[in-house]
């Protein structure tokens, strides 16, 4: 009997910690409506990314992710990857010149 509970904690524990969520708000280039859900979409395929939401109006990106498989650091070089800056992180230029017109934002700076 010692045995099964002792099973049944061991596997609630780990059930928890599968769980364990970490939120990070990442300042971003996005412009328009095709930059969130571009942003939305692609981050949702990266490792440990749970959720990721777009405010347009302050440029904010948030993202509930798995700190034990990934890291705030990874899912802002996905985002520049994707042609966005991230915070202090410029934008790739290959990515952002491949990005659609609208999308592409003179006034922000993007590495070169």
């Amino acid at each position: 009997m010692k045995k099964v509970i002792s099973i049944i904690l061991f596997l609630t524990g780990l059930n928890l910690t599968s769980y364990a969520q970490t939120e990070v708000k990442i300042r971003t280039s996005a412009v328009c409506s095709m930059c969130k859900q571009k942003l939305e979409s692609e981050l949702a395929y990266e490792k440990g990314v749970k959720f990721a939401k777009v405010n347009l109006d302050d440029k904010m990106l948030t993202v509930n992710y798995n700190d034990k498989k990934t890291s705030a650091e990874k899912i802002k070089i996905a985002i520049i990857k994707l042609g966005y800056n991230a915070d202090e992180m410029k934008a790739d230029s290959i990515a952002y010149w491949n990005l659609p017109e609208c999308c592409r934002n003179p006034n922000v700076p993007h590495k070169d």
